[in-house]
Parts: C-alpha cells; structure tokens; sequence
C-alpha cells in the first residue's frame, strides 16, 4: 500500500489580453509558488481586503510551457504507476476558457499540441514494444456526463446525429460498494492507431458549443479511462490497473457571461456538479467527517475511488490571468490546496488469472495420481480412449519434431500412455523403412555411408562412420547451406528488378510516352496508353505505399500490422450519402460556406503539412530501402568471401577456421554501419508514420465539424 496526497500542479494560459498581477517564484522550502496581487479599491475610506494570495503547487507552468513538458511532469509518473498497477487518474480543474481541455486533449491545429491523453497512448504502446518480456492488454471507454446524465461516446452500433440518441449509461454498486457502469462498452486496443481511433470518435461526439467566455466550450464532464492488463509469460498472476483522464468542464458566473436558454440550463449543471465535488474535496479534508456526500452527483460517484480511495491521483489547475479572470484563478487555487490535503491509498492489483490457476490445478492433479499409481503398484486396467490416442500422438509428433538433444516426453507414469507411446513409435520407424535407400526428409544424417567390400575396411561396421565422414558430411551441408542463401539473395534482386521495371514502365505511361515491350501484358491493349481510370488508381496505390513504406521495409522477423482507416466506415457512407443527396442550391451554398469557414485556413495549413510529410516518408522510405539493399549486399560479400575461403582450406588440404580475418571483419563492421543507418532511419520514420496518422484525424475531424456547422447554418 502507498499512502500520498493528491499531486497538484498549475498552468497558466497563454494570453494576448490585459493581464493582473501575478507572480511564479519560490517559497521559503525551495517550493513553486504562485502569487497573486489584487490592489485595493482606493476610493473606501476603509479596506481590509486582502492584497497578496500565496499559493503552493509540485510546479507552475507559466505561459510558454509546452505540452510535451506538462506530459513529462504531470502525466508520466502516473502512466508509469499503472504499467505497475496502480490506479491513476488526471483530471483539469478550471474556469471556463482556461485550457482544461487543450491540456487534456490538445489542440487540433498542430502535432506538437497532442494533448495529455494521444502523449499517454503513444507512451504506452512505446513502453510495451521496449519490454516484450511481460504481455500487456489495454482497453479504453470514453464516459461524457451531460446535464447529470451519463452517454457513451464509443458505443459499436449508434448511427446518432444528437448525443441524446446515444445510449445512457447508468450507475449501479454492488455489496461491496463498488461502482459499474451499465451500457459503457470497453473496447481493446491492440496499437496505437486503433486507441486514437477511438479517442478521435469519442471527440466528434461530444457537446460543444459557443460562449461568450469561449468559443468552442466544452459543455460536459468527459472521462476517458485505460484499462491496462500485464502478465508475465507462464505465470497466474495478472496485474490489472485503470487511468483515468478526466476533462472537467469548466466553471463559469451566469451574471457575468449572460447566458441564457440552453446554455443557461448547461451551466447550471455543470456548476451543480462542480460544488459537488467541492463538497466531497472538503468532506475529505476534514478528518473529523464521517460521511463523504459521493452519491450526490454522477462525477462523483465515478471518481469514487480517485478522491480518497485506491488509486494515485493528480490535478492541474489551468488558470487564467487576463485581469477580468483574476477572481476566478483565485477561487481555483483555493480549491486546488484544499485538494492537496486529500490523502489516497493505492494498493498494488494484482490477481491470480482463475483460468490458468484451474489449468494448473488439473495438470497437479494427474500428477499427483501417477504418483499415487506408483507408490502403490496399482495400475489402472481400462483401455484409453480415442481422445487420449490422440493426444498421445500429437505429443510423439512434437517431440520428434524438436530439435533439443535434450527434449522430454513427459506421458506420466501411467503404464497405458507409455505403452501407447512406443506403439507410436514403433508403427513410424516400420513406415520408414522402405524409404531407406534415400534421405528421408531431406535431412543427410538418416543416410549411412555405404563402405565397398573392395575399399579393404569391410570389416568395420556400416553403422559406425568414420569421424572423416562425419566430417565431409558436415562440409557439405555447410555448403548446401550457402548455396541456399545465395540463391535466396539472387531471387530477392529478381523481384526488386522486376518492380523497379514495372514502376519506369508506369512512369513512362502516365507521361503519355508508349511502352513496345511486354505489349501484351498491357490490360488497355497493345501500344494503348493507360485509361484515366488506371492512372487515377496507380497513383492512389503509391500514395500509399508512400504512407505505409514503414510496413514494407520492416524487419523480415517482425511484420507491421496494416492500418487502419483514420475513421469509421460508417463516417465515410454518412460523407458520401451527404455528398450525394444535396440539391445544386444547396451544394453552391455548402461551396459558399467552406471559402468563409473560420477554420478553412486551417484545414489548409493542416493539408499542406500532410503533403509534406508524405514527401518525407517517401524520401525515409527509398533511404530505408537503399540501406537494406546494401545490408543484403555486403552479407553475400561475406558469404562468398568465407566460401572462398572454404574453398582454398579443401585445396591446400588445411583446416577451415572459423574466426573471421581481416577482410570479413572489414566487411562485418560495414555491415554494422548500414545496420545502425537503417535503425535510424526506420524509427524516425515510424515516428512520422504517427505523425502522419495524426493529420489524417484532425483532417477527418475538422471536415466532421464543418458538416455539422453547415447543417445547423442550413
């Protein structure tokens, strides 16, 4: 068990306004501190106000903070906690305006503004490729609460075009006084791509809309939680652990903004429910309170176990200094120290998988009776059956198959099962023996070196080899061996040939000029050139291959998952039914409505730095390919290199050694060289594969967004 209080950090917005007077400086401890100064009214005769407020966090981030920087001190401590298997969550406290969901989510204009939850998925599925010794499972949810009424974001089967069509999600506790949540599907992640998948359709879900305080305010409390599973190969033990990142929404003063209508009816729940959680954050910090008022709202009830239960919890208040705002930053530092004085205890969760912990106990068991069988010399009479034969079988097959000189058959000691086993064997050496007279699969020890009467060593035994056989034996499979890997090399350079002279010959055609060889094979006919329709899908097939040259230069022992689209299949027939039925006035409207979009700039600069990046990938991937053509070259340099070698130790009748001279040793070294260019190389491409992955969903968001902000201007 851990016992620590609630982490607590602050960050102030960025702001072009009138700012208040505020300070970021150290207390007396060395300690962040942030100060606020208000001056006093000077026209009452008597003011006691207070003048100076001295708050204290883990640390400030001031105005040019990056996100990549709050991610490494606010996020990666507790995202390492729950790889452990602690309980985590982060969750943004504010006003309304303040960056809440910017520092949670991130922005959607740039890469390097990937907020705390993308930063969170891209680190997890980075740590698990860095430690293959444990295998992980992650699942994720995305819960918003909207007027006090839970809705699922990633539910499977909704075609909704309002979020009040989406299924709500209700609370129900058990005995234990443990919270679930009925109708929130969890789904599972297998990569990175498919985890910001889900996070990018969860966000087109939720509910946004504009304030005088904000224009894209977030007007419900979202959580997004991770559900990570870690288990060590062979062991029942399983550690389980969940991460919430909460994106709160954000407090406002009716009488300032002045709302009214539908927003006005938002606002008061989410202040509701934001004096809620204030409620139980005191109830907390008094430990003279018996009760903890969670069941007064939805939020709190979830966060049950991140206030003051088994989880390790962090808050960033997100501040807003403009001067008109200094009120409010105030009451939101205020709020975050009397949450530093909650104290949580996480516990370690780990469990005993039952699944693997029974299939032990079973395997104890008949261990256990052949013990039994032998200590008492009794022996079981029934004959085994078919099942058993069977597996019996698969198990002879497996252990003739493996390779180990010291590999087991481990039948038990029931005498049935091993007289069972050397019928097996005995009915497999009988198949084999009118195959003698050649290598029984393809192997040349199973051969015995026929010895003539007339040699004079008649008398030694046929079974026996001399050792000088063995070892021209061994010679010669060595350079079997060779041979294989030169004729492997010759066909991979065939194929690379080939396509090199199907890409010129495609080249040619798309520039009008025609191709006379190979005519026939040409699917528009000889001396043709390519139909529109061809040219259009040559072209989309090597974007792709310019997108996805990560997959295609990959290790040979380790292949990329292929991607998958940036969104739903269900988005794309929703774009296209749109496209399709819109009238000619209202597809010139729609044209009218995108060149003054607000956000068509950009849309723009978003599709500008795609193409750029696909440059790049493209010329990272011709680089990736030229260091693995010449890793490939200088290994057949190498092999045919110590079969000369070879060659000259058989001829000068002198022993082959196998330390490498100085040449090999030349040749390994520039082997290591391309190595180590091509490690580069592929991981800053697959860097920018990610970053790639990423335009494509803020693309796909932003053109989501301009439909439904067409839909409601129609």
């Amino acid at each position: 068990m851990v016992k620590q209080t609630i982490k607590i950090f602050c960050r102030v917005k960025p702001t072009k306004g009138k700012t208040g007077l505020y300070e970021i400086d150290e207390d007396e401890s060395g300690g962040p501190k942030l100060t606020f100064v208000v001056p006093k009214d000077q026209n009452l005769i008597v003011n006691n106000t207070k003048e100076e407020y001295n708050f204290r966090f883990q640390r400030v981030f001031d105005q040019q903070t990056k996100q990549e920087e709050v991610f490494e001190n606010v996020a990666q401590p507790v995202v390492d906690n729950a790889i452990s298997g602690y309980n985590g969550t982060i969750f943004a406290y504010g006003q309304t305006g303040s960056g809440k969901t910017f520092t949670i989510t991130g922005g959607a204009e740039r890469y390097a503004d990937r907020g705390i939850i993308p930063r969170t998925l891209s680190y997890l599925f980075e740590y698990y490729e860095k430690h293959p010794d444990y295998v992980y499972t992650t699942h994720v949810s995305y819960l918003e609460i909207y007027n006090e009424n839970g809705y699922d974001l990633l539910d499977p089967k909704h075609e909704a075009a309002k979020l009040e069509d989406l299924p709500k999600v209700s609370l129900m506790e058990d005995t234990d006084q443990n919270i679930h949540l009925k109708n929130l599907s969890v789904h599972q992640a297998g990569n990175e791509e498919e985890a910001l998948n889900l996070l990018f359709l969860g966000d087109t879900n939720r509910m946004i809309a504009e304030t005088p305080m904000n224009q894209a305010s977030t007007r419900s409390h979202c959580i997004f939680t991770i559900h990570v599973t870690a288990r060590e190969p062979g062991s029942a033990t399983i550690r389980r652990s969940k991460l919430h990142l909460v994106d709160l929404a954000g407090s406002e003063r009716v009488g300032k903004t002045g709302v009214g209508g539908t927003l006005l009816a938002e606002a008061k729940y989410i202040n509701l429910s934001l004096h809620f959680l204030e409620q139980v954050i005191v109830a907390l910090s008094e430990k003279s309170r018996s009760h903890i008022p969670y069941r007064n709202s939805m939020m709190t009830s979830v966060l049950r176990d991140s206030l003051g239960g088994n989880c390790m919890t962090t808050m960033i208040a997100t501040c807003s200094v403009e001067k008109k705002n200094v009120d409010e930053s105030i009451s939101t530092c205020r709020f975050a120290q009397r949450v530093a004085l909650i104290k949580n205890d996480a516990l370690l969760n780990e469990e005993v998988d039952p699944k693997l912990m029974i299939l032990r106990l079973k395997k104890e068991i008949v261990e256990l009776k052949d013990q039994l069988s032998l200590a008492t010399g009794e022996q079981p009479t029934d004959v085994l059956s078919d099942e058993d034969v069977d597996r019996l079988a698969k198990m002879v097959g497996v252990y003739i198959e493996d390779t180990d000189p010291e590999a087991t058959l481990a039948v038990g000691a029931d005498m049935r099962k091993i007289n069972e086993c050397f019928r097996i064997f005995k009915r497999l050496v009988l198949e084999r023996k009118p195959g003698r007279a050649g290598v029984t699969n393809g192997s040349l020890e199973d051969e015995e070196p026929s010895v003539s009467e007339d040699s004079g060593l008649g008398s030694a035994p046929p079974t026996a080899p001399s050792a000088a056989t063995s070892a021209e034996v061994k010679k010669l499979k060595d350079l079997l061996q060779q041979r294989d890997n030169e004729i492997n090399i010759l066909v991979n350079m065939l194929k690379k040939e080939k396509k090199r002279a199907q890409d010129a010959t495609l080249a040619l055609e798309e520039r009008g000029i025609p191709f006379t060889a190979g005519e026939e094979h040409q699917p528009n006919g000889p001396g043709r050139p390519p139909s529109g329709r061809n040219k259009h899908r040559n072209r989309e097939e090597r974007s792709r291959e310019s997108v996805n040259v990560g997959r295609s230069t990959s290790q040979p022992e380790s292949r990329e998952k292929e991607t998958t689209p940036p969104y739903s299949q269900s988005t794309t027939v929703r774009l296209r039914k749109l496209g399709g039925e819109m009238s000619v006035g209202r597809q010139e409207a729609f044209e009218i409505f995108k060149r003054d979009y607000e956000h068509s700039v950009t849309i723009d600069d978003q599709k500008s730095l795609l193409k750029q990046r696909y440059a790049e990938a493209k010329q990272l991937g011709e680089k990736v390919n030229a260091s693995r053509s010449q890793i490939n070259h200088v290994k057949a340099e190498i092999q045919q290199h110590r079969m000369a070698r070879a060659a000259q130790g058989i001829s000068e009748n002198a022993g082959f050694s196998e330390e490498p001279d100085v040449e090999e040793q030349r040749l390994r070294e520039r082997m290591e060289g391309e190595k180590a260019s091509y490690k580069v190389t592929f991981n800053r491409l697959r860097v920018l594969k990610t970053e790639i992955e990423h335009l494509q969903h803020l693309l796909e968001r932003g053109r989501l967004q301009l439909q439904k902000d067409f839909e409601l201007w129609w």
